[in-house]
């Protein structure tokens, strides 16, 4: 099975909805959103996929639900995300994230990187 990690905060950021205002909010949006991923799959990659969604910040409080479990960054969202990386190696491991370092330290680990729009038109 896939691991599918999604950079929150950075997904979340690249949409100008307004989500500043209530960051707790607009992660939940998102993880309802990634809910039906796990049954269906993204793009190219077949179902069945375990879907993390890793928060920080003011999203720290966001729980998981359903299919999509939610892992609070102690500290830095991207060293979670690199960390979870690891762990999974040599599972095949997906990060949905635009950041370039994120991506370069990700991809140093075996893991592909999409950007946010492979999530449409889920997200």
């Amino acid at each position: 099975m896939t691991l599918l990690v999604v950079d929150g905060a950075n997904v979340v950021g690249s949409r100008p909805d307004g989500w500043w205002r209530d960051r707790a909010g607009a992660a939940e949006r998102l993880r309802d959103a990634l809910l039906p991923l796990a049954a269906d799959g993204l793009g190219d990659l077949p179902p069945p996929l375990e879907v993390v969604l890793v928060v920080e910040g003011r999203a720290r409080g966001v729980r998981g639900a359903g299919t999509v479990r939610v892992v609070a960054a102690p500290g830095s969202g991207d060293d979670t995300i690199v960390d979870l990386v690891a762990a999974a190696r040599p599972r095949h491991t997906v990060v949905v994230t635009a950041d370039r370092g994120l991506r370069e330290r990700v991809q140093a680990l075996g893991a592909e990187v999409v950007g946010p729009r492979a999530l449409s038109p889920a997200y």
